[in-house]
């Protein structure tokens, strides 16, 4: 176990000492909230690749909706042309397990879906590949890449490839990963994230897209910060979510709340529903 671990040690190591030797990024973007700690002020770097976790496929819609949020944020610079389209790389399995994107969803998530290129990949090589051709390309804004799993072509080297294209090039790269624990890589950013209630609005309808995130790494040193963040369509931007102004009131579990609901029933106050015939 001590060498396995070692092992592990020391390719986080080499992740880190290969991502000093990228090429610089030309720029950087915020999530537009600072979180309770004001640390995320334009520290993420456009033309640099960032990995997007989700621990569980129950979480994955909300590791891609953060991602494409990244996107969007990425996009807002006015030194670049704007409306340069974003590729969205998805090994075609995801549409059975996570379900296809909508474009409804994606207009009201903020994006035009005109500019979304739509890339769906047979297997994780030919997701991998056609990734690596679009991150080539500078006119294209942002790469999106969703395979399935966790693949074993995509290691440190993949990840480091990946990683110099987008530095050439000037696109920023996101990639989705699904695993409980982080692989070895060059990424700037890892971020682990999964879905939270969101804040309804007026009359019960759905509220903002919200998410729980924590910076699992970040080159410049930060990492291990987490934040709750919902995501504002219209201003394309992440605002934090407000603490609750009220302490919350345990829900008793157990026996004493049986004996409550034994109570309430007695005085008439509950009246169960039972099945006749």
């Amino acid at each position: 176990m001590r060498a396995t671990h070692d092992v592990s040690a020391l390719r986080q190591m080499l992740a880190g000492l290969e991502a000093e030797r990228l090429p610089g990024a030309s720029s950087a973007f915020s999530l537009g909230a600072a979180g309770p700690d004001g640390v995320l002020a334009n520290t993420l770097a456009r033309g640099a690749l960032h990995e997007i976790y989700a621990a569980e496929g129950a979480d994955m819609p909300a590791a891609s909706g953060f991602a494409l949020a990244l996107a969007l944020r990425a996009a807002q610079d006015e030194a670049r042309p704007q409306n340069r389209p974003i590729v969205w790389v998805r090994q075609d399995f995801l549409d059975s397990e996570a379900g296809r994107l909508d474009a409804h969803g994606l207009r009201g998530f903020g994006l035009d879906p005109s500019r979304l290129i739509l890339v769906r990949a047979r297997d994780p090589e030919q997701a991998l590949r056609a990734a690596g051709d679009a991150a080539r390309c500078s006119a294209i804004e942002a790469v999106l890449l969703e395979p399935w799993g966790e693949p074993k072509m995509l290691d440190l080297t993949a990840t480091r490839r990946l990683a110099l294209r987008a530095g050439v090039s000037g696109v920023t790269f996101f990639l989705l990963r699904m695993a409980e624990k982080p692989s070895a890589s060059v990424a700037v950013t890892r971020w682990l994230v999964r879905p939270i209630l969101s804040t309804p609005l007026a009359a019960d309808a759905p509220g903002a897209p919200a998410f729980a995130v924590t910076l699992l790494r970040h080159r410049g040193g930060l990492h291990g910060h987490a934040w709750n963040l919902e995501w504002d369509h219209e201003s394309c931007s992440f605002r934090d979510i407000a603490p609750l102004s009220r302490a919350v009131v345990p829900v008793p579990a157990g026996k004493p709340a049986r004996q409550d609901a034994a109570a309430q029933e007695a005085t008439g106050d509950v009246r169960p529903f039972r099945r006749t015939g």
